[in-house]
């Protein structure tokens, strides 16, 4: 067995690894939660980190922690901020709904590390310096707020630009191809294979957009409400100056709560960013799957587009090629409408002064938020930018598409159109040789009519 020293918290003695910066209460923690093995991510760590770092620096200022104790918990926080201690950070996911055990995990760890660092005999204490002036029940969401904002900023954001502007290049490229639009999986009039792929990018740009928008929400921090939103124990100009110093070290706006009661008491704000990131997901998985489709044959499918050979498809079928990255970010989408569902419930369970599901709750969002970003710059990377198209399939099944008798309508009615429609369609022809055959209209009106770009265009028969 490997060594350990004894350590004291209110209910007694516990045996903590001797080489272990934490203490009491998370040795606890990890006895008390054998249960998923998995721990909060570097996203959520480092906003910890910068949470403490900012509470020390200001608890320093306002003369409430002795400044050169406020100046060893700055650094061991920035420390943690940075990564340093990582492995330290031992408590599962799946522990108490107000995330108290993580919250004394890094007040311990803190706290051990800037005794260390002191140049004297005394030592830091986890509650009374490190975590004074807060609360779990406010550093936890504040902690939500801040990881999951940084990451929107720093991760999200730049890999749906990444994907968009990706799309933007097809969709310039592919305009002057026209192929067969489908409705209900069914042919339908004429589109440009640009125009789809500029439809994809604009999914992607109002996925930004809403994403951002979502993130506003997230800036309002609960920090300063300490245990039940009252602030009790808490200087009154601490959590302006402590947010203000969140906001400088990250470059991004945050703010104090405007009612502390709401922040601690409810995670509306969570739940409306995993909805931005849940609607995102149905996005990128519409295009995921159309791009699959289009892909597909490459002899009894549409084949209209030809994605990038990444690895072989078939452990049995030779020179098979599958849409394995379309396929990649369809089960992330999936992955984050079940975060969403999780994220859901946990907002629900804001029961008085506290919701219980926070620790549940942040590790699903930024796992959706990694998830998607990963995705959005795989996807591009692998797939998107390596997309050709296959023009002459996209001009065969044009020609041999019966909804072109649609353009007819102006010119022999809705009716008259049908019946050309389905003879095309039945006889396995095109509808310029049913018109023709049929002597529907002069030759120099068919051309007018049938002019397949034109469809792609709104307007009437001039």
């Amino acid at each position: 067995m490997s060594e350990t020293r004894v350590e004291k918290d209110s209910l007694g003695e516990v045996h903590v690894p001797a080489t272990a910066l934490y203490g009491a209460q998370t040795q606890r923690a990890v006895e008390n939660f054998p249960i998923s093995g998995r721990r909060f991510g570097r996203r959520f760590i480092q906003a910890l980190g910068l949470v403490k770092k900012a509470a020390a620096e200001q608890n320093a200022a306002l003369g409430t922690v002795d400044p050169p104790i406020a100046a060893v918990i700055a650094a061991a926080a920035d420390e943690v901020a940075r990564g340093r201690w990582d492995d330290e950070f031992v408590i599962d996911v799946y522990q108490t709904g107000s995330g108290t055990s993580t919250n004394m995990n890094a007040n311990e760890v803190i706290a051990h590390r800037a005794t260390e660092l002191l140049d004297d005999s005394a030592s830091v204490h986890p509650n009374d310096h490190v975590n004074f002036g807060q609360s779990s029940n406010d550093v936890i969401p504040t902690t939500m707020h801040v990881s999951a904002r940084v990451a929107v900023a720093e991760d999200l954001v730049p890999a749906l630009g990444h994907l968009a502007a990706a799309l933007d290049e097809k969709a310039v490229a592919f305009d002057d191809i026209v192929k067969s639009g489908r409705t209900h999986l069914m042919d339908a009039t004429p589109v440009r294979l640009g125009q789809e792929f500029g439809g994809y990018a604009h999914q992607v740009r109002r996925g930004i957009d809403r994403v951002r928008a979502a993130s506003e929400d997230l800036a309002e921090l609960a920090l300063g409400g300490t245990a039940t939103g009252t602030g009790i124990n808490t200087h009154p100009d601490f959590a302006a100056g402590a947010i203000a110093r969140i906001a400088e070290a990250t470059g991004l706006s945050f703010r104090e709560a405007d009612n502390h009661f709401e922040a601690q008491g409810a995670k509306d704000a969570v739940v409306q960013m995993s909805g931005a990131l849940n609607t995102l997901a149905v996005s990128l998985m519409k295009i995921a799957d159309d791009i699959r489709w289009l892909s597909s044959g490459p002899t009894s499918g549409l084949h209209e587009i030809r994605l990038p050979a990444i690895q072989p498809g078939s452990s049995i079928m030779p020179g098979k090629v599958n849409p394995v990255m379309s396929e990649a970010m369809m089960m992330v989408a999936a992955r984050v409408m079940g975060n969403h569902t999780t994220i859901t419930v946990g907002g629900q369970r804001g029961n008085f002064e506290l919701n219980v599901m926070m620790p549940v709750m942040a590790q699903a969002l930024l796992e959706s938020i990694q998830l998607l970003a990963g995705a959005a710059q795989a996807f591009t990377d692998r797939c998107v930018v390596g997309i050709e198209a296959n023009e002459e399939r996209c001009r065969e099944l044009l020609e041999r598409n019966p909804s072109i008798a649609t353009a007819l309508n102006p010119y022999i009615g809705y009716d008259r159109a049908a019946k050309v429609a389905k003879q095309a369609a039945r006889e396995g022809r095109s509808v310029r040789a049913v018109v023709d055959e049929q002597e529907l209209l002069p030759a120099d009106q068919v051309e007018e009519a049938l002019d397949v770009r034109s469809m792609t265009e709104p307007g009437l028969p001039g």
